[in-house]
């Protein structure tokens, strides 16, 4: 419930955060620093078998207290393809984790990410890095 002792305690205790840009062939992952101040590009992982569990060792070797997921969504503000994959990748991270999840607007984090540094392998890193600034520009 926004507003609750709950989550003043959430924001208020210095935690390292994930995100994650997904994608329908790469994942692109940023983290944190400790004090969950300012996303970097993590890195990017093929979205294949293997991506939870790879996502998860991430999340138990760096320390990670909360996720963040890009909130794919159509021009028109619909769910679109993509997106029930995102749901289930939230589900299973939730179950496996037990940690929270939330979404974060994640439109053109791609384009913006080219545009900075170009197309090169790390772009999806790069998004989202963008997707977690996003976030915690929202929450600081």
């Amino acid at each position: 419930m926004p507003g609750c002792e709950c989550e003043a305690v959430c924001y208020a205790t210095p935690m390292r955060l994930l995100g994650i840009d997904y994608g329908t062939k790469r994942v692109g992952l940023a983290l944190t620093d400790a004090g969950g101040q300012m996303a970097f590009p993590h890195m990017v992982l093929p979205n294949d078998g293997a991506l939870r569990k790879e996502i998860e060792r991430i999340i138990t070797e760096q320390e990670v207290g909360r996720i963040v997921i890009g909130h794919s969504l159509s021009r028109k503000g619909e769910p679109n393809p993509v997106h029930t994959a995102v749901e289930e990748l939230i589900q299973d991270l939730t179950l496996a984790t037990g940690l929270p999840v939330e979404l974060e607007p994640e439109q053109y984090t791609t384009q913006e990410a080219i545009s900075i540094q170009g197309k090169n392998t790390l772009v999806d890193a790069s998004a989202a890095a963008i997707i977690l600034n996003s976030y915690l520009s929202k929450h600081s």
